[in-house]
């Protein structure tokens, strides 16, 4: 039951806004943006081209057709580090700037796919050891779903642990943006909440 609540909630969840740049507001799960800037796309692909180029920040990626990807360089990485993509189009004569800070997709995959091997392993074995209960058969598997829900809170820990690590490298990911573009990310939001 606790399972479908968690995922509910997450399901409910909107995408925040990130609008602060210290390390003790970096709060929300994957901090994203949404802003506008009246540079074309072609100069904002440009702009964060050069800025990769200029060796300045600890950062590499590229930015093309419209969708970039910025990495903190090789050396610098650890299992933790995000990774900042970026969607840029133009809507209305405007450019509209789109940005997501998370850790690296195999990362992000991991954990889903551990958070669900261990929700569907509470469920069976929960479904199991109450259906053994009721035909007044041993239901000893149901020790095992506190064992699982444990289990599932550690990994949501690990997974928040994790992100601490990887908050000094977010906010190189952010200021190197901000550098590039020569702006202020929250001069230019559209969208918060």
């Amino acid at each position: 039951m606790g399972f479908f609540v968690f995922f509910s909630i997450l399901a409910k969840t909107k995408p925040r806004t990130f609008l602060s740049i210290t390390t003790d507001q970096i709060n929300h799960i994957r901090p994203r943006f949404h802003l506008q800037v009246t540079n074309s796309v072609e100069e904002v692909q440009q702009l964060v081209s050069n800025t990769i180029k200029s060796e300045e920040f600890t950062c590499t990626g590229s930015i093309k057709h419209g969708f970039g990807v910025i990495n903190i360089l090789k050396q610098h990485q650890h299992f933790w580090s995000p990774q900042l993509t970026v969607t840029v189009e133009e809507v209305e004569g405007v450019t509209e700037i789109r940005g997501l800070y998370g850790p690296k997709p195999s990362v992000w995959t991991m954990f889903i796919f551990f958070y669900c091997v261990v929700g569907f392993s509470a469920i069976i074995s929960t479904m199991v050891g109450l259906s053994n209960l009721s035909l007044e058969k041993p239901a000893g598997i149901l020790w095992l779903t506190p064992v699982l829900v444990v289990l599932f809170l550690s990994i949501y820990l690990v997974s928040n642990f994790g992100k601490k690590l990887g908050k000094d490298q977010l906010i190189i990911l952010h200021n190197f943006f901000e550098k590039a573009l020569n702006i202020k990310v929250d001069d230019h939001l559209i969208e918060r909440d």
